[in-house]
């Protein structure tokens, strides 16, 4: 499933190739040279995902994830560290300040594809296009198709015609099972 990724990176080659395997990929992506940019282009655009180095010109990006947390409507945001600072403790430092993982560099375009899924997949479940079976629904992101299974023949399915509310609607609820919403989370 394509999302958007806000790459706040200040090195233009860097920032280049990364957008590039991510448009590869299939995602949307915009890119920011600073936190200040950055900053702006969240307050129009809210992104799925940020891919935050660590030396900036104007904010250091563990300052700038603490501010992205400390605010409504970015703390949910998730968050991948990529810098060259490979000290156990700017790890710690970069996680602490609510990176939800941290890449060092140099790294390959493949691993941090998946990292960016695994993110989204613990993250945003609802993003993820795995397919979902719960209380005898099968629920196909990719397809967008909801399928019951019959109570007398376990392995039959009969598909349900959903709008497409109902399906985003019911795709939140059966990938964040268990737990309550408000009416806003909805």
């Amino acid at each position: 499933m394509a999302v958007t990724i806000l790459i706040v990176e200040d090195e233009l080659a860097i920032q280049e190739l990364i957008a590039l395997n991510l448009k590869r990929a299939g995602h949307m992506v915009l890119c920011a040279d600073s936190a200040e940019q950055a900053k702006k282009m969240v307050n129009n655009v809210l992104p799925d995902l940020v891919l935050l180095d660590w030396m900036l010109p104007d904010m250091s990006g563990i300052e700038f994830a603490r501010k992205l947390r400390r605010e409504d409507r970015t703390k949910a945001i998730p968050i991948i560290m990529l810098t060259a600072r490979i000290q156990e403790s700017d790890k710690i430092a970069g996680l602490e300040a609510g990176a939800d993982d941290y890449i060092t560099k140099p790294f390959s375009p493949r691993e941090l594809l998946a990292r960016i899924k695994a993110v989204l997949r613990r993250r945003l479940p609802e993003m993820s296009d795995e397919v979902i079976e719960m209380g005898g629904l099968r629920l196909d992101p990719t397809t967008h198709r909801v399928h019951v299974y019959a109570s007398n023949e376990p392995e039959k399915l009969s598909e349900i015609a959903l709008g497409p509310t109902e399906f985003r609607l019911l795709h939140f609820l059966m990938a964040y099972k268990e737990r309550v919403h408000t009416r806003s989370q909805l």
